[in-house]
């Protein structure tokens, strides 16, 4: 199933009711009362018990049937290069499989693995303005892909960012892929970048794919990245005292990924917790890479933080909405009114320990998807890649993938 971006205005009334918990994404109060949320043109209009809420004229109903409501999950570190496919492992329909992984939002660390990627700076700009158009204007299955990230290369001057955020790219790919890793190259071109609304992330660790080398973290601290990309390795991780050095002296977002070191993972947010960080920590896949693609890498990262690292499920999944979305500026990752309607209704899997959702990915399972919603629009229904749900929502009124 493919989508053109936009189409807010075909939303309608979406009144989900029945839900039996609503995880907020927001970190400081991760759980909210209530059993119905209700969203106008996609966005929330209102979230509360349905008896205090206004649900008439309502063009889709959902019957949570007691389940979770979750904002979309939000994969902070992708690689994407056309459409929904990727020629690093040579996979179609990549993104609608992570779709059906509850991820809503995905965030470009830099298109590097398109076949014969610019490395000159004329054509690096005019790769990343034409990838930023391809996902602005052709959403796959729904889903926003954040895309249009340069690697920046030596000899990019001021002039290069301000191009770039007036042709409206908005990130930067990993510093350290391209040609720039001394420390003070990088933090002036971040600087640049930073001074024209452009974000960035930086490559931490031992190098992932040719041309990528070694980012220690004397170069993340000094470059002042606004994500430190993959603390955990992408694939090798640093010395651990390198990890918690940089933990203890960052502000920015510390972030985690699939294609990591676990263990270097737990330490990262073990670390953040004793130093009262856990709002800087965010989850992304690093995928397509070598490790495959994984359509379950963030629902698999919120399960392996919340049963190894002592971090309640309903904390483990703000990682991946909430403190995301507040980390990259998005309208998204948090329910409240006026954010962007983006839901992942879940359950416990079949048969899985534990008395509840929360309870089951406490002990390390991954819960079954029933529903996905993006933008006020139901996307898909039962996930075909999660475990089966033991209950899954149920349209009452309305339509499924309205223009899918």
């Amino acid at each position: 199933m493919a989508d053109v971006a936009g189409g807010n205005e075909k939303a309608g009334r979406l009144v989900i009711k029945n839900i039996g918990l609503i995880l907020s994404g927001k970190i400081e109060q991760p759980i909210l009362d209530g059993d119905c949320i209700v969203c106008d043109d996609g966005i929330i209009t209102a979230v509360g018990y349905e008896k205090d809420i206004d649900t008439e004229g309502a063009k889709t109903i959902v019957d949570a049937r007691a389940t979770t409501v979750a904002p979309g999950l939000i994969d902070s570190h992708v690689h994407p290069v056309i459409g929904d496919y990727t020629p690093r492992q040579q996979q179609l329909n990549w993104i609608d499989s992570t779709l059906n992984g509850g991820v809503t939002t995905m965030i470009s660390a830099g298109e590097v693995h398109a076949p014969g990627r610019p490395r000159d700076i004329v054509g690096l700009k005019a790769h990343a303005i034409a990838s930023q158009r391809f996902y602005e204007n052709f959403r796959p299955s729904g889903v926003k892909v954040h895309a249009g990230a340069p690697v920046i290369e030596t000899g990019m001057v001021e002039q290069d960012f301000k191009d770039l955020a007036e042709a409206g790219v908005k990130l930067l790919g990993e510093v350290g892929l391209g040609s720039v890793k001394d420390a003070a190259n990088a933090k002036q071109m971040v600087a640049w970048a930073r001074k024209y609304g452009i974000q960035s992330t930086i490559h931490t660790g031992g190098p992932s794919i040719p041309g990528s080398g070694l980012i220690d973290k004397d170069v993340v601290l000094e470059a002042d990245t606004d994500v430190v990309g993959h603390l955990n390795g992408g694939h090798t991780a640093l010395p651990d005292d390198q990890i918690v050095c940089i933990c203890e002296r960052c502000m920015r977002g510390l972030e985690i990924v699939h294609n990591g070191n676990e263990r270097a993972a737990l330490l990262t947010v073990n670390t953040a917790r004793e130093l009262k960080k856990l709002d800087q920590v965010i989850l992304g896949t690093d995928g397509p890479a070598g490790s495959g693609v994984q359509p379950l890498g963030i629902l698999r990262m919120v399960s392996l933080v919340a049963s190894l690292s002592d971090t309640p499920a309903e904390v483990a999944f703000c990682f991946a909405t909430g403190n995301t979305a507040r980390q990259r500026n998005l309208d998204c990752g948090i329910i409240e009114p006026g954010r962007t309607a983006d839901f992942v209704i879940m359950d416990r899997a079949q048969h899985a320990p534990g008395a509840t959702l929360l309870e089951s990915v406490k002990l390390g399972n991954l819960p079954g998807i029933g529903m996905t919603v993006i933008d006020g629009v139901i996307r898909t229904q039962r996930s075909r890649n999660t475990p089966p749900a033991t209950a899954v929502p149920e349209i009452v009124f309305g339509r499924y993938a309205q223009y899918g």
